[in-house]
């Protein structure tokens, strides 16, 4: 790949750059936010600076490897104390998390370079986005990238278009971003927004 001449304009290859985006637009210092699926910790790390020292994250993993990677991460960019990390799956996220959220981020499918067969599935996943909507603030936002290409995938595809798809347009703001000239099994962004 060729590096980026112009570092200060982001590249918008695929919906995570295209997510990071619109979280720097939305998340601000001393807010709260959540990384309902941290991996390997990119979004938790972009949620702890956005949100300084005055501010909290929650991370949440099923997998060990993920949670370790996450921590070695925020320990490394010196934001271990903004961020919570809880190794549980995702739909126990109001268990640990209250209200007035300003954002809540998902990345489905399964942890890059880790066990393909350990993937988000849509009953759990359907069941988080419930509560991740419920905690956000008016104006806050919802940020799921959906990666169909894998074995179930599909599924979850299509049970979260039809979520997202199913929201009040008085009460929410459903958006579904992706790039058009990659083939329909790429990754793409459903973003919503809480009205105000």
């Amino acid at each position: 790949m060729i590096p980026n001449p112009f570092p200060e304009i982001p590249l918008l290859r695929g919906p995570v750059p295209l997510s990071h985006l619109l979280l720097r637009q939305f998340v601000r210092p001393g807010d709260t936010a959540v990384d309902a699926t941290c991996g390997n910790g990119n979004d938790t790390l972009l949620l702890a600076e956005l949100v300084g020292a005055s501010g909290r994250v929650w991370a949440f993993d099923i997998q060990e490897e993920a949670v370790g990677q996450t921590a070695a991460r925020l320990a490394a960019a010196g934001h271990a104390g903004r961020v919570e990390i809880i190794r549980s799956g995702h739909e126990y996220l109001a268990e640990h998390v209250g209200g007035g959220v300003s954002a809540v981020v998902f990345n489905l499918g399964y942890l890059p370079g880790g066990d393909r067969t350990v993937i988000t599935r849509s009953e759990t996943t359907l069941a988080a986005l419930e509560q991740a909507l419920d905690i956000l603030k008016p104006g806050g936002i919802l940020a799921v990238t959906v990666y169909p290409g894998h074995d179930g995938g599909g599924h979850e595809r299509r049970s979260v278009d039809a979520w997202a798809t199913g929201r009040d347009p008085r009460k929410f703001h459903s958006w579904r971003l992706g790039q058009v000239n990659v083939p329909t099994t790429a990754p793409y962004l459903v973003m919503i927004q809480k009205a105000l």
